[in-house]
């Protein structure tokens, strides 16, 4: 074999190996990997907390500038801006509301910089509801990026929920 077909069949394996090794040096590792899922459960448990005690201003304070918020209802879909005022009103009568996590699930990526998890939650009105979500790691902090609310719905009855939210009484876009 000479020299130029071993230098390109080398060369491709080569980069491959270096990129390797660059991406798994910038990788969590396992005593890094809890840590920070503690740190994600801890920033969603006080934003809920925030939220119970009308703290609007630690409640938004944890979203990232370009998040988004998704509500239960087919209409809610909005931006922070938009979510800060309908939510606004409620922070201003000194409560908003109460969700209570009973389960999570945290994951991360490689590089430990974002964050996605989903959440059993606890509503007085509501009863068990979920979220989850996506945070990134801004500026020394982690920060909520997407949030869904969503009713769990027992399969046993959900065609007839659907048969309901889709009826001409339900307000729907």
């Amino acid at each position: 074999m000479n020299l130029r077909c071993l230098a390109a069949t080398l060369l491709p394996v080569l980069t491959l190996t270096a990129g390797c090794a660059t991406s798994a040096a910038s990788q969590l590792t396992a005593n890094e990997l809890k840590p920070q899922q503690q740190a994600v459960a801890s920033v969603l448990n006080d934003w809920h907390l925030a939220a119970a005690e009308a703290d609007a201003t630690r409640y938004f304070g944890h979203f990232t500038a370009d998040a988004v918020f998704i509500g239960t209802d087919a209409t809610e879909r909005w931006d922070l801006a938009a979510f800060r005022a309908f939510a606004m009103p409620y922070f201003e009568r000194g409560k908003a509301w109460t969700y209570s996590a009973t389960g999570r699930h945290v994951m991360l990526s490689p590089s430990g910089r974002s964050a996605w998890f989903d959440e059993q939650l606890h509503n007085a009105k509501y009863g068990q509801v979920r979220g989850s979500g996506v945070l990134l790691y801004q500026a020394g902090r982690w920060r909520i990026a997407h949030y869904v609310m969503s009713f769990p719905i027992p399969n046993k009855v959900a065609a007839k929920v659907i048969e309901l939210a889709q009826s001409p009484s339900a307000v729907m876009p």
